[in-house]
């Protein structure tokens, strides 16, 4: 008998637990739409007080808010000092994958990368700072572009936070 009762506890227990806890799926529909209408929020304050230029909208089709910012691609070009041996060379490519991988890693660059063609634009890097000048002394510091291997040409560039390349 004190078995039988002992069972008829615990599954009473767990069914008032379970009753108590469990939401409608419109409960549970907006509390996720609250929390990401917070997080957007928390989101857009934190770009702005980093000062990062950036505007907002609603996407008529999903209804989420896309946060648009502006980034600053550079263009690496052909520079005038291009006389370098071989063994040189090597060495500047080296300590450009570096930088370039140190600008990753920072934060402060997101994507890069060289062009297919042996065309006067080699490559580019975006870079994810808050203003030109940023960007600017970041690409500045290449050892390609110190070595005149390579010259920056940059541009402010707008997109959307958190939409992946595809």
């Amino acid at each position: 008998m004190k078995k039988y009762l002992s069972i008829i506890l615990i599954v009473s227990s767990i069914f008032c637990c379970n009753n108590q806890s469990s939401k409608t799926d419109q409960e549970e529909s907006t509390d996720s739409m609250m929390e990401t209408l917070k997080s957007t929020k928390v989101q857009i304050e934190a770009l702005k007080e980093s000062g990062f230029q950036i505007f907002d909208y609603v996407d008529e089709k999903t209804q989420d808010t896309v946060i648009m910012q502006q980034y600053f691609i550079a263009f690496l070009k052909k520079g005038p000092v291009r006389n370098q041996n071989e063994v040189e060379a090597s060495k500047l490519q080296e300590e450009h994958l570096a930088h370039l991988s140190k600008m990753y890693e920072m934060g402060y660059a997101d994507i890069s990368g060289p062009f297919g063609d042996d065309g006067d634009i080699r490559g580019i890097t975006i870079y994810n700072v808050p203003n030109m000048k940023m960007a600017d002394s970041l690409a500045n510091a290449d050892p390609m572009v110190k070595a005149g291997r390579l010259v920056i040409e940059i541009h402010p560039w707008w997109a959307a936070k958190g939409y992946p390349l595809r």
